[in-house]
């Protein structure tokens, strides 16, 4: 699902948060400064932020993260709000905020991207593919697991008012999840995920 448009960003979004942190500045705000003040990536950016009270201060063991990405036409940007204790993750909350140009049906919208974050988490977590004998080992959902409703984190989408020509949804609110759970995690632990899925213990 959304072609380049997972493993790019995931690529892309979890350098610039290196790069933010080499340079010992904010993850929002770096990402912020490189956007030109009047494009859309930002504005959802900065809405993303700004309704995951960015700057807030969590407990320990729990991090923030942010990415932003364009797909299809349309601008997403998310924040990841998750917790790590003795190497288990869970992913505690999940802002999106994305202009996808006129929004006919709102509700349609929202559902696309929640649908969006629980297939993507499922294989940012869980979905690996294994070969054997020059074959895929998983053949269906019994050992090829999506989230169950118990791991499904509690999700807020925002979406941008403007008269735009209509873009993507679901694809284009792919792009930064995985990221901004890496760099959520890494917020939490300081543990640096460099392969998905993710396997914090190994």
């Amino acid at each position: 699902r959304a072609v380049y448009g997972t493993q790019n960003p995931y690529a892309v979004e979890g350098f610039i948060d290196e790069m933010a942190v080499e340079a010992g500045k904010d993850p929002f705000e770096f990402r912020k400064e490189l956007l030109p003040e009047d494009s859309r990536v930002r504005g959802v950016l900065i809405t993303a932020a700004e309704k995951s009270d960015w700057y807030k201060k969590l407990g320990k063991g729990k991090g923030r993260g942010i990415a932003c990405w364009q797909a299809h036409g349309s601008f997403c940007a998310q924040v990841a709000e998750v917790t790590v204790e003795n190497n288990k993750l869970s992913i505690d909350k999940f802002i999106t905020a994305i202009d996808c140009g006129i929004v006919v049906n709102p509700d349609t919208v929202e559902a696309q991207v929640e649908g969006t974050i629980a297939f993507v988490l499922s294989t940012t977590l869980k979905g690996e593919i294994t070969i054997n004998n020059g074959g895929v080992v998983q053949s269906n959902y019994d050992d090829f697991e999506i989230l169950t409703l118990k791991e499904m984190p509690i999700v807020e989408t925002y979406i941008a008012q403007n008269t735009f020509p209509v873009g993507g949804v679901g694809e284009a609110a792919v792009g930064p999840i995985a990221p901004a759970v890496c760099n959520a995690i890494f917020a939490a632990s300081g543990k640096r995920v460099r392969r998905l899925p993710i396997k914090l213990g190994k």
